[in-house]
């Protein structure tokens, strides 16, 4: 074998290596940038868990503050009544109809303060649901903007606010084909809570609007609340008795429509889980009642 054909030998075995260290080398890149994505997901997902754990606090303050405040009325309530019956000591006789009138109001006493520790145990239990409710919605959305899609707790109800931008083209109340994945996410964890409903709210900015057949704002706010409703009960069967539809219009706003971004705010579709009283009143009922 000459020198050249020796030359040329290592020279072909160089190249091949640095192609296949060049290819590893991408593909090891490409693992990293993946993995650092999943963990920036991770990371967004973990801080607006935070953000409705410190809502729901706010919302279970509050509850917190009234039934201190009926805690404080039964106290002097309760204080009024040593007080006279401290005073009925010093008598050597009581009418029945006054031991009657004392004996009825310690039992109220009584039954108030039974009902507001289940008052607080209710509250408790509803809250708990609510935040297992958005963790639910948020897991099974996965990493959307927080532009595009928000869900939080704000008073004890669950809201799920949707961009029209990812479900209408503008001025149209056709759902695109990537809001209906948005929406069949957001289905499948509703048809798994048989015990609640939700009212679809269309919402637009003040703009002035008008194409046939829509006259204004209001036909296309209701209109793009019935096209989600008829997805989601057509598509992913969800029950339509669960379902209001609802349009309101320009007149409930998030945001200053003043402002491109602020206009683009108030341009959505809420998704409101409406409280069932008469759930959260059997959570007050005592067992065996």
């Amino acid at each position: 074998m000459t020198l050249k054909q020796v030359a040329f030998l290592g020279l072909s075995s160089m190249v091949i290596f640095s192609c296949t260290t060049t290819k590893k080398l991408k593909e090891s890149q490409k693992r990293a940038d993946e993995n650092q994505r999943k963990a920036a997901q991770c990371d967004s997902v973990q801080q607006l868990l935070r953000l409705d754990n410190a809502r729901l606090k706010e919302s279970h303050d509050a509850d917190m503050a009234r039934i201190k405040t009926l805690e404080d009325q039964l106290e002097y309530v309760k204080a009024n009544n040593n007080q006279m019956l401290g005073n009925l000591k010093d008598l050597s006789v009581i009418s029945g109809a006054q031991a009657e009138s004392i004996k009825k109001s310690l039992d109220n006493i009584g039954v108030k303060d039974d009902y507001i520790k289940n008052l607080q145990a209710a509250i408790n239990r509803k809250d708990s649901m609510n935040m297992a409710l958005v963790i639910n919605l948020k897991s099974a959305i996965g990493n959307l903007d927080d532009k595009d899609i928000n869900i939080k707790v704000e008073k004890g109800v669950v809201y799920v606010d949707i961009s029209d931008k990812m479900l209408f083209n503008s001025g149209s109340y056709d759902v695109t084909t990537h809001a209906k994945e948005v929406l069949g996410k957001v289905a499948k964890v509703l048809i798994n809570q048989p015990n609640i409903e939700f009212m679809v709210e269309g919402h637009t900015d003040n703009a002035p609007f008008k194409r046939s057949p829509l006259e204004d704002n209001w036909d296309l706010s209701v209109k793009r609340a019935t096209s989600v409703v008829r997805i989601l009960q057509n598509t992913y069967h969800v029950p339509p008795e669960k379902m209001t539809a609802a349009g309101r219009s320009e007149y409930v706003p998030v945001d200053s429509n003043d402002t491109k971004e602020g206009r683009a705010a108030n341009r959505r579709t809420r998704i409101v889980i409406l409280p069932q009283l008469d759930q959260f009143f059997k959570l007050l009922e005592k067992p065996g009642n």
